[in-house]
């Protein structure tokens, strides 16, 4: 059961003006389910995009970067499939990624290159293409503004709950609206991004900025979670701007219209990265780790990072044990070489566990079992060196983790 998730309402999901979306079920890997939606964006649109890290990247990743980094003409649409990530699939992937973009380009009379393509699911397997494209039709008539909750349902795999939330803000004395969904349970650790999420607008904003953007918000949100560690190969972020609000053209992120575009938009953000991490395969409880007092923001997160990642330090969380020297000892094995031990304070959300790099005369055990038996738990880490901070979001490891992953191609 996801930590403290509930499914989004579609009454509280705002529709993006320039934009509608479509879903419908094209049997891509098993029948009945929605696993094919298209996005679809009216003229005069500006989209960024940030992808995978990952070297072994999916078919679909390397020909968004070719459109995106192509730059000859604006991205009319998007199309999403689950079921099937399209990964390790060599030539013949690239062109079942290339020949999804063509179908929908033809349906839409735009150009194959005004149209990015989105995988999730298995990898190594060949993208059915015939199913898709026979389903593209009926997905694109069922495009419409208000179709945010069946498109967060369309893109999920192992997700329990579909993802999305949804805002309204003053820009530059105008009303906006920001929209997202993002989909993701497991092989999360974005190291760019999340498994897939799209981020919309109405504002206005050149698209010389939009790479930026999605960059900045990325780092401020799904650059700051993980589940597994595991980086996947169909990472995408995408963010779209419609340019339909009333205000003028945001050309600089540094000015005030461009701040606030850019904390509205990082609420939601944070919003649908936290919510993959409620939503972790088998999770139980969800974890803020908090580093403090580092030399470098940098050096905070690879102590936030190593606490994340630990298996030992997730599998006590979801034991409510509190064994927290191993919490102590992923800090020590950060990377941080001239770390001071003696100066460490560790908090376990309002009990102070350890003082000058030792346990805390003061702690109980009971203290500490108290806290972890929560559903959320802050833990927090003064590494005495700096003034610098991070956080990052993850969650606990449980048995249902490993029998998730075990079956997941049954």
């Amino acid at each position: 059961m996801p930590v403290n998730l509930t499914a989004p309402r579609a009454e509280d999901l705002h529709p993006v003006q320039g934009l509608r979306l479509g879903v419908t079920e094209a049997g891509v890997r098993k029948a009945n389910r929605k696993d094919l939606s298209v996005l679809l964006l009216d003229e005069g649109a500006s989209v960024g995009a940030v992808f995978t890290r990952n070297r072994y990247c999916a078919a679909p990743v390397q020909v968004c970067r070719e459109h995106l980094e192509g730059g000859q003409a604006a991205i009319r649409a998007m199309v999403i499939n689950t079921g099937n990530a399209n990964a390790g699939t060599g030539a013949p992937g690239l062109q079942a990624a290339r020949d999804t973009c063509a179908a929908l380009a033809k349906e839409l009379g735009v150009q194959p290159q005004q149209i990015l393509p989105f995988s999730t699911g298995v990898i190594m397997e060949n993208l059915p293409v015939d199913r898709i494209v026979a389903g593209l039709p009926a997905a694109i008539a069922n495009a419409q503004p208000d179709n945010w909750a069946q498109a967060a349902e369309g893109i999920m795999t192992t997700d329990t709950v579909p993802k999305a939330y949804s805002l309204q803000a003053e820009v530059d004395g105008a009303s906006i609206t920001v929209t997202g969904i993002s989909k993701g349970a497991g092989m999360i650790r974005p190291n760019m991004a999340t498994m897939l999420g799209f981020l919309a607008t109405d504002a206005r904003v050149s698209q010389g900025v939009m790479a930026q953007l999605a960059r900045e918000l990325a780092d401020g949100s799904f650059n700051r979670i993980t589940i597994d560690g595991d980086t996947s190969t169909n990472d995408s972020f995408v963010v779209i701007a419609t340019n339909k609000a009333d205000h003028e053209e945001i050309t600089s992120l540094d000015s005030v219209p461009g701040q606030a575009l850019k904390a509205a938009m990082l609420v939601v953000s944070r919003q649908l990265a936290q919510a993959i991490v409620r939503d972790g395969e088998g999770a139980t409880k969800f974890i803020t780790v908090r580093v403090d007092g580092g030399k470098t923001q940098e050096e905070c997160r690879l102590a936030a990072y190593a606490i994340a990642h630990s298996p030992l330090v997730k599998t006590a969380f979801f034991a409510s044990d509190p064994n927290l020297g191993r919490i102590l000892a992923a800090v020590g094995y950060a990377g941080i070489d001239d770390l001071d031990q003696g100066r460490i304070e560790l908090y376990l959300d309002d009990v102070h566990v350890v003082t000058q790099g030792g346990r805390n005369p003061a702690y109980q055990e009971e203290q500490g079992q108290r806290v972890m038996k929560q559903a959320e738990i802050t833990v927090r880490v003064d590494l005495g060196r700096g003034e610098a901070s991070d956080t990052v979001w993850t969650c606990d490891l449980s048995h249902d983790y490993v029998s998730i992953n075990a079956d997941y191609r049954s």
